[in-house]
């Protein structure tokens, strides 16, 4: 028995701790230096998600693995230093970091006849093959841009918020666009806002903005304490709520939202409509087209710009697999167990594979569990394992919009309650 991991992200370093609690032997491969995925700031582009001032959206409380809180000096919103730093302390007090083989990357990962794995991995002394009895996914989700399908060609700069590092000189004083209106697209925005002649939000749909704090306390906090009310209740309050707190929409340029909160995934930022408000941000909508340095938008306007920025999301990508294996990129729902089991590869295991609306890294640990569970034979998956995928399909946490971006969504409490009920069932 020996289990590869892919990934030595969030999710990779809990799965690796599982394992071992386990007693599973375990291979943890890593393409870069450090622990933490997307959290290692890094300036070369296309390495990392996280720009120079980068804070979590959920707060230190629901985003601490559950058997290793953050340290109490943490604030609710902690850095992307400090959370970094937190997954190097959590790698290294529960021993994974000897086992992580750094500047290793995966290249293939091939089925073999007896339901095994055969990896290629690329490392600093070249390609070799290894063979292991399972296979734990964990290559994250946050890496791989979705640039928008815009006809014409932009003169100036064109970018995707992955490969945005922070708002220096080069932005000063720079005609801005940003393309989205998601939490990288505010965080783009508000920062560039502090240095550029001007910074506009090409928005295409309604979305809802939610600030960090209501009443005090870290949004997801009040959100849990609120969990005994149903679910449908709960999103007309918080509807009424922002609609009270923050007025209509349409009189910040933005589309208004006819549905109610979580039919698509909130933005949590606390500044992008403070600075609307003052000019420092000013909402377009669509672009149709690009010609030169100049945009063109959906209600016939057009203006001129220095830089684009496409924060326009990610494709689910697994580069290592067989074409046509699993292609998620274009999904708008995911075809696996509790989003991690596969119906016809029981040695396979993604972990992480989710967007909680909360924190992934905890629920990842109960994931790892679960996978550990069945590697050991105190877990036996569902037979029925096919209806059961049909019905998560058809009966999503929340009705949001179909649409890519939206196929890993869960309810962060309802998904946890089901993971542990699958972990109540091993022995």
């Amino acid at each position: 028995m020996h289990v590869a991991i892919i990934g030595a992200g969030p999710s990779g370093i809990t799965a690796a701790k599982n394992c071992r609690q386990a007693g599973i032997p375990y291979t943890l491969f890593e393409r870069s230096d450090k622990v933490g995925g997307n959290w290692v700031f890094n300036d070369a582009t296309g390495h990392s998600s996280v720009y120079e001032n980068t804070h979590i959206i959920s707060s230190k409380t629901l985003s601490s693995y559950e058997d290793f809180p953050m340290p109490s000096s943490y604030p609710d919103y902690p850095s992307h230093r400090q959370v970094q730093a937190y997954f190097e302390d959590y790698a290294r007090h529960f021993g994974v970091l000897p086992e992580v083989r750094f500047g290793h990357s995966v290249q293939r990962a091939q089925r073999e006849g007896d339901g095994g794995w055969m990896l290629t991995v690329r490392g600093p002394d070249g390609e070799r093959t290894e063979r292991f009895t399972h296979l734990m996914v964990a290559n994250g989700h946050h890496w791989n841009p979705r640039w928008p399908d815009i006809p014409g060609h932009f003169a100036g700069r064109y970018l995707h918020s992955h490969d945005f590092k922070r708002a220096d000189d080069s932005w000063r004083g720079q005609r801005v666009l940003v393309i989205g209106a998601g939490n990288s697209a505010a965080d783009v925005a508000v920062e560039t806002s502090r240095v550029a002649q001007r910074v506009h939000m090409a928005v295409r749909s309604p979305q809802w903005f939610v600030p960090k704090y209501l009443f005090g306390l870290p949004a997801d906090v009040i959100a849990a304490r609120q969990r005994w009310v149903p679910q449908g209740l709960r999103q007309r309050g918080l509807t009424l709520l922002l609609r009270t707190l923050q007025g209509p929409y349409a009189k910040l340029g933005l589309p208004e939202n006819t549905r109610p909160v979580l039919s698509q995934h909130p933005t949590l930022n606390s500044d992008l409509l403070d600075l609307v408000r003052h000019g420092r941000v000013v909402a377009r909508p669509a672009v149709v087209r690009f010609d030169g340095h100049t945009v063109h938008f959906a209600d016939g306007t057009h203006d001129d710009y220095d830089i684009v920025v496409a924060a326009t999301g990610f494709k689910i990508t697994f580069p290592f697999f067989e074409p046509g294996f699993l292609d998620l990129e274009e999904a708008t729902t995911v075809p696996l167990y509790r989003k991690m089991l596969h119906p016809d590869v029981p040695t396979l295991y993604f972990i992480g594979l989710f967007q909680p609306l909360g924190c992934i890294w905890p629920l990842a640990d109960h994931q790892a569990k679960l996978a550990c569970a069945e590697i050991t034979g105190r877990y036996r998956r569902p037979a029925d394992l096919r209806a059961r995928i049909a019905h998560e399909v058809a009966h999503p946490h929340y009705a949001m919009d179909q649409a890519p971006r939206h196929s890993t969504e869960v309810d962060y409490h309802r998904f946890r309650d089901e993971l542990l009920g699958e972990l109540a069932t091993a022995g």
